[in-house]
């Protein structure tokens, strides 16, 4: 009688190279489907973040906007220098201005024949412009009614010829920013819902290529949480990593930025910084979490004969 050993050994020996070929490519799957999880969570959430960027700095960006429309206070004739420099300390100390600078009649007449590319004093004989202060409002009185009632209590003043500001301009500021947040406002909710449903969605795809292995893990008597707590470890593991990723590249944007825009962009801005890159942190962790939880749970109550018609 022929021993059942050496058959049983000569099987082993003929499905174990096919046995760990099927384990390699298995392996090579989970590995390509975690990295491509991880690289979509990891644009989803660096595309959030950028979003969160742009609103909270359309607050800075207006009111870096806003403070830079100037309003020009000219001087009358014959005022000595004690009383205009009297008068901008006044100007300095109001609640409305953020700065003040002084332009005499010879740096107005250099400025102004840099814009016409001529000497017009030459042509003209005389000077005819007239000393300034070229006022800067702050950002919350950077609005035509106020710059009004300012202009119409500057008039007052016996040193103060005219005051002159491009109301139009002010208004079409206001206009732009007003319209340029609600956008971003927009946007940045169409966004979150598109993120929210794409990391869903490719979390799931995740779980689904391992819904076979959930089921046998429930045939063999293992509870939901036993089933569930690899996954969702994974997935905060994951959404850990993608988010860090994902602040990286946002440090980079904003480093570029930064190097662009030096007025707007700066370190002194921190509170924005931390407050973007955590929630980064936060919804990168919280999002995957979740939705391996729901993912996993879909499958658990799924049946058997369920699981083959997907």
């Amino acid at each position: 009688m022929v021993s059942p050993r050496p058959i049983t050994l000569s099987i082993l020996l003929i499905l174990s190279p096919k046995m760990m070929q099927q384990e390699r490519y298995t392996k090579r799957r989970l590995i390509t489907s975690y990295l491509t999880t991880s690289v979509s969570i990891t644009l989803v959430l660096f595309l959030l973040g950028l979003t969160a960027v742009m609103l909270l700095y359309a607050s800075v960006i207006s009111r870096h906007v806003r403070e830079n429309i100037s309003v020009s206070v000219f001087i009358k004739e014959g005022v000595t220098d004690a009383q205009v420099s009297k008068l901008q300390k006044q100007l300095d100390a109001s609640a409305w201005v953020r700065s003040t600078k002084y332009i005499s009649a010879e740096e107005a007449a250099k400025i102004m024949e840099e814009e016409l590319g001529e000497d017009f004093i030459s042509f003209l004989g005389v000077n005819p412009l007239l000393p300034s202060i070229e006022v800067n409002p702050k950002a919350e009185y950077a609005q035509s009614d106020s710059l009004a009632k300012v202009s119409k209590k500057l008039t007052s003043f016996e040193e103060v010829k005219e005051i002159h500001y491009q109301k139009s301009l002010v208004d079409a500021v206001n206009e732009n920013v007003k319209h340029i947040s609600i956008g971003l406002l927009v946007l940045a909710g169409v966004l979150l819902f598109i993120s929210l449903a794409l990391i869903n969605n490719t979390i799931r795809l995740s779980v689904f290529s391992r819904r076979f292995l959930i089921r046998s893990m429930m045939l063999v008597g293992a509870s939901w949480w036993f089933i569930q707590k690899p996954f969702i470890y994974r997935g905060i593991l994951q959404g850990l990593v993608s988010a860090v990723i994902a602040n990286l590249l946002l440090a980079l944007v904003l480093y570029l930025g930064a190097k662009e825009f030096p007025d707007i962009i700066s370190i002194a801005q921190i509170n924005i910084f931390v407050t973007v890159f955590g929630l980064v942190l936060v919804l990168g962790i919280a999002l995957t979490w979740i939705s391996n939880y729901l993912a996993v749970r879909k499958f658990l109550y799924t049946d058997t004969d369920a699981l083959y018609q997907y």
